[in-house]
């Protein structure tokens, strides 16, 4: 049976399963059946498909691989049988159940296809495939670059008295190889043992050199005399097929297990981890607002090459009382959310987006499934920050690389001098993973409240995707597993309930809600100068208390200190004295100290008596006394201060350098314009243009069924008119169809989900109005895929150029 008419064979339902799970194969929608079969069975959308496939389904594929032609299913379930008869853990010798899933699974795919007496991998599969089983190329391919006279002496010893070309002379003895390996010495026999189970493929010294049976003086030229070692290469030699599945004894595979491998690790308690992860998906909330706030007002800069520095990500690191990992992760994920960006003018610093103060105003529900759709979604990976071993970057320039191939798999690694990859730096993107996140999530999600080790997770990804392995899928799942729990994706090793609902596509903020604390409106001050926060505070309220004190320790209660210095900052902002005592007062459970208010009332008197202004700058006081106080100060030498006047000091230093200087002595003084008013600091903070946060995350369990059954109704229509030539039939007499932009997509909806035929007035490119009858498959991006009975073909429409729709 042809592959073609296979797939035109397959049930509407059928056919949609098959989109669904390969959505690439309708992107954009083929014009008929027969363009789908040749979609799927080109190399890219093959490698993708095959690389999603387990352990199991797999060596089902790799045994139909390296059969000469289509199998019966008799004879694949003797194969798959002796694979798993010594697979001692499992016990599992009847390999039906399991092959009838694997099977099915496979035809779904397209991947495999015919009845079961005839059963064959589809067009292109066996040439994605590289070494299917660890098993070489056949006799055949694997000496196909020799030269015929060279096969022709292989063929005279090792098949003499046969007729026809050396090749196939060659090939029909290694098709029975038991003499030829029997006739080997022992050392000979141990070299192919090593290449076996794969890889089939060996380096040896001279691999092409021409050497007969008689003349053989080394086990590897008594292999290679009798063809049992192909060269490949000037120093590379490999296995053929035959000749492995003859040491093999038939099988294709060895040890299969066909379920997965059991996760093991430590039972928790559902509740307990969804609470606990519940407080750090608010505390890594928290976290993000945090960083926003500081570097609203104190923005870092963007390194020349991008990224952040190093001395920038430690100084964050303290302000936020992180460690610099869990710093780079919250540093990261804010900016891919679009709350951060790089602005500022020529230079460029980080800055928070106008899209913060839009997320800041959310629940904290609704804010943490942002950030954790961001995290899941990202292709950055904040764990590199700081890597700077040559042997990480040989793993993720060669290990890498799936199977498959796929876009982005080999990875530049700018830095040739060693140095450690900076935050927010490009290089830090790898395609693989959003992927590799999702996987490791979903293997916890598989068994709910345990916390798995991480053994127990890569053994268990490397039966899922058993074509995706490499020492950075295995990096990238450490990273995942210990990011999870700082994000707040698992509790105590565990998924949480909020997390499970994330991966799903369902609401996770509506299960995380009842879970989170609620924000408390109310601090409790001491007489030590300090206040407690019995929980969480509100936004305003902890953007207020971070502005008049400083955070002296974090926990379930959070302990602010007040000192000069911070009732300094509150008043370099604009406020004053009545005003911090009146919030203070407000907002708190007890009365304020009188420690409290002598404070802020003396730093407030002598707030502002001494102006400093630009000269270079100058010192202005209508104290006299207070500038003698300046001037005889022997601190002041290096300022370089000169009197003008008996209330003004001039001094060849910046008016910052000079505010800094004198606060450094003890004084209070504050910068003031040209024209004598008070500069207020840190007013506002400050943002820049950049994209909006992300708010929802996209289906990760295939197309939307409306869609997929769409793009089928496209096809078949397609492919009719494909195999019936319809002939164009004429448009309908009349006026052309008109009618408003939002009644025409709605009845275009309408007709889509009916399956109904249409008649639309379009205007083509030289804004002529034309009939057309459709039949309407699917509508994106402003544009109609439908099959056009006046053009007896599929084409795309533009939405803005249909005037109106009528039905027929």
């Amino acid at each position: 049976m042809e592959f073609t008419e296979w797939i035109r064979g397959r049930t509407d339902g059928q056919l949609r399963v098959l989109v669904s799970a390969r959505p690439e194969l309708i992107t954009p929608v083929p014009a008929h059946l027969e363009g789908l079969a040749s979609r799927a069975a080109s190399p890219s959308a093959i490698g993708r498909v095959l690389d999603r496939l387990d352990r199991f389904t797999l060596a089902v594929v790799e045994t139909l691989a390296v059969q000469p032609g289509p199998t019966s299913r008799k004879q694949l379930r003797d194969l798959i049988g002796a694979a798993l008869a010594d697979d001692q853990e499992t016990g599992q010798a009847d390999p039906e159940p399991a092959l009838s899933e694997a099977l099915g699974r496979l035809s779904d795919l397209a991947l495999v296809y015919g009845p079961d007496d005839a059963l064959d991998l589809g067009p292109g599969v066996r040439k994605v495939l590289e070494d299917p089983a660890g098993l070489g190329p056949s006799a055949v391919d694997a000496f196909r670059h020799h030269a015929p006279e060279h096969l022709e002496e292989m063929a005279d010893d090792v098949a003499p008295g046969t007729d026809g070309p050396g090749k196939e002379r060659l090939a029909a003895a290694l098709a029975e190889p038991a003499a030829l390996v029997g006739a080997v010495s022992a050392e000979a026999r141990g070299a192919l043992d090593q290449l076996v189970w794969g890889p089939p493929t060996g380096r040896v010294p001279n691999a092409r050199r021409e050497v007969r049976v008689a003349s053989a003086r080394s086990p590897i030229e008594e292999l290679l005399a009798r063809g049992l070692l192909a060269a490949t290469g000037e120093e590379s030699v490999t296995l053929p097929r035959e000749v492995g599945l003859y040491l093999r004894g038939g099988r294709v595979h060895r040890g299969l297990p066909a379920t997965p491998p059991p996760l093991e690790g430590m039972a928790r308690d559902p509740e307990l981890a969804d609470r606990t992860a519940a407080g750090q998906a608010f505390s890594f909330v928290r976290s993000v607002e945090e960083l926003c706030e500081r570097w609203g007002v104190d923005p870092p800069g963007v390194l020349r090459t991008g990224g952040l520095g190093v001395r920038d990500l430690k100084r964050t690191a303290g302000e936020l009382d992180l460690p610099e990992w869990v710093t780079a992760l919250v540093v990261e994920v804010a900016h891919a959310a679009g709350l951060i960006a790089a602005g500022g003018g020529v230079d460029g610093e980080w800055l928070p987006t106008s899209g913060y103060d839009l997320w800041r105003v959310r629940s904290a529900a609704d804010r943490w499934m942002t950030l954790a759709a961001t995290w899941l979604r990202m292709d950055r990976v904040p764990g590199l920050v700081g890597d700077r071993s040559a042997g990480a970057r040989r793993e993720r320039a060669v290990g890498a690389m799936p199977a498959s191939g796929e876009a982005g798999a080999t990875v530049k690694r700018g830095d040739d001098r060693d140095r450690p990859l900076n935050a927010l730096h490009t290089d830090l993107r790898r395609s693989s993973a959003a992927g590799v996140r999702e996987a490791t999530l979903r293997v916890l999600a598989s068994a709910p409240g345990l916390a798995p080790g991480r053994d127990s997770v890569l053994e268990r990804l490397a039966w899922e995707q058993p074509r995706r392995r490499g020492p950075l899928r295995e990096q990238l799942t450490e990273f995942a597993l210990r990011e999870a729990e700082q994000v707040g994706m698992t509790g105590l090793g565990a998924l949480a309930g909020h997390g499970r609902a994330l991966i799903e596509g369902d609401d996770a903020a509506e299960v995380l809600a009842p879970l989170l604390p609620e924000p408390v409106d109310h601090v409790l001050l001491q007489a030590d100068l300090t206040a407690v926060a019995p929980g969480p505070l509100t936004s305003e309220l902890n953007r207020w208390m971070t502005l008049t004190a400083d955070v002296e320790s974090k926990g379930g209660a959070t302990v602010y200190r007040f000192s000069e210095g911070s009732v300094r900052r509150a008043l370099d902002a604009g406020h004053g004295a009545e005003e911090l005592l009146s919030v203070l007062g407000r907002h708190s459970a007890t009365p304020v100290p009188q420690a409290l208010s002598y404070l802020v009332t003396d730093v407030a008197r002598r707030h502002g008596r001494i102006r400093v202004g630009t000269a270079s700058a100058y010192i202005r006081c209508d104290d006299p006394a207070l500038l003698d106080q300046i001037t005889a100060d022997r601190r002041s030498a290096a300022l370089r201060l000169r009197r003008l006047a008996p209330t003004v000091i001039a001094s060849r230093s910046s008016r910052a350098a000079l505010v800094d200087s004198l606060r450094a002595m003890g004084y209070a003084p504050v910068a003031e314009s040209i024209e004598g008013d008070v500069i207020v600091s840190q007013l506002e903070s400050r943002r820049t243009e950049g994209a909006a946060p992300v708010r929802t995350i996209a289906s990760s369990n295939g197309l939307d069924p409306e869609v997929a059954a769409a793009a089928v109704r496209a096809l078949r229509a397609g492919d009719a008119a494909h195999l019936a030539r319809r002939e164009p039939v004429d448009a309908p007499n009349g006026q052309v169809p008109r009618g408003p932009a939002t009644a025409t997509i709605s009845a275009l909806q309408e007709a889509i989900k009916r399956g109904v035929r249409v008649w639309i007035g379009y205007l083509d490119s030289q804004g002529n109005a034309t009939s057309r009858i459709l039949e309407p498959a699917r509508m994106e991006g402003g544009y109609l895929t439908a099959y056009d009975e006046t053009r007896a073909a599929v084409h795309r429409f533009a939405l803005h150029r249909i005037t109106g729709v009528t039905g027929l």
